[in-house]
């Protein structure tokens, strides 16, 4: 039976901190290890990212040109060939209204985000209605040149010609 006196710890999980700044003779004395005098010497103050005089990594890079799009919609974007796919699977039914909520209730989206939007990649050989937030015009081509229809919901820009 094991007595309390007799619990210890694995050989070296323990380490013994470095006494530093404890005179000459240790070797760890005076500057305690860390240099010469001045700002890093110090306790809690350095410049972080400062290169010696060159322009710091941060400044040579040039500034994101999108930093605030403050307005710019979360958008899922699906290509024509995976609706196509999703139909052959039995998932999606081509007869019926295809929208965001019949999407993610078949399995092509994750999750609806603020909309969707068609994109003209694949082919698609079925007939389908499709209800979407914004479509490229290679998509809206390939849709009703298979006999189909494309719903945009994206509100229209306004022109000059409209607003005056």
């Amino acid at each position: 039976m094991m007595k309390l006196h007799e619990l210890a710890d694995r050989p070296g999980a323990r380490k013994t901190g470095k006494r530093i700044g404890r005179g000459i003779g240790s070797g760890k004395g005076k500057t305690g290890g860390r240099g010469g005098k001045g700002q890093t010497a110090r306790s809690g103050v350095r410049i972080k990212g400062f290169e010696g005089g060159q322009m710091p990594l941060h400044r040579r890079l040039p500034n994101p040109r999108c930093k605030n799009v403050k307005f710019a919609r979360k958008l899922n974007e699906i290509n024509l060939g995976r609706l196509q796919q999703a139909i052959d699977a039995g998932r999606l039914d081509a007869a019926g209204k295809i929208d965001a909520a019949a999407m993610v209730k078949a399995g092509v989206l994750r999750r609806a985000l603020e909309g969707v939007r068609l994109l003209g990649g694949g082919e698609i050989k079925a007939k389908v209605a499709l209800s979407v937030y914004g479509a490229s015009k290679s998509a809206v081509a390939a849709v009703e040149k298979a006999g189909g229809t494309v719903e945009i919901l994206a509100p229209r820009p306004e022109t000059s010609e409209q607003a005056a």
